[in-house]
């Protein structure tokens, strides 16, 4: 068996976008060590968004599913993004939003550039429908040192080495 069949590919969010839609929620099934939010910024800036201006973010947990049911509501009209994330630390609202994105699904108010972003780590508790309604990612964490620096060169644009002034 080859290396391609050991190393998982490059976390590419850009194709991921390209296949979804504004009514199907984008879930980052979360593991250990990883975060995708770098990735989904620098995705939002790629396509002209900006973090508290056109993409919203709220952490979710106690007393936020009403903060989260606003920023949906709003971005599905206005054409925002809003990224839900650890939804598995709010167990108790995600029945609504199961609920939500039903209504969501079922109406024509839905901007086409809205795009729902969830993240959370594997729990029982998430609602089936939702998950079957997604398209789902995840990024396995790399497996030690150097597999863990290949991935940071690999995660740096060029721009972004070369802006380094420390030599090499």
């Amino acid at each position: 068996m080859g290396e391609f069949f050991k190393e998982a590919p490059p976390f590419d969010l850009q194709s991921t976008f390209k296949d979804s839609a504004s009514k199907v929620p984008i879930i980052f099934v979360l593991t250990s060590g990883s975060d995708p939010t770098q990735y989904l910024l620098q995705l939002a800036k790629q396509q002209g968004y900006r973090a508290g201006e056109n993409l919203k973010l709220v952490s979710l947990g106690q007393g936020q599913g009403p903060i989260a049911e606003r920023l949906m509501s709003e971005g599905a009209a206005a054409g925002h993004w809003v990224c839900l994330q650890n939804c598995h630390l709010a167990v108790s609202w995600l029945p609504k939003l199961d609920r939500l994105l039903e209504e969501m699904r079922d109406s024509d108010g839905v901007h086409d550039s809205f795009r729902l972003w969830l993240t959370t780590m594997p729990t029982p508790k998430f609602p089936v429908a939702v998950l079957q309604s997604s398209l789902k990612l995840t990024q396995e964490p790399p497996k030690g040192l150097k597999a863990n620096m290949a991935r940071s060169y690999i995660d740096m644009d060029e721009a972004e080495f070369e802006s380094c002034d420390k030599p090499a």
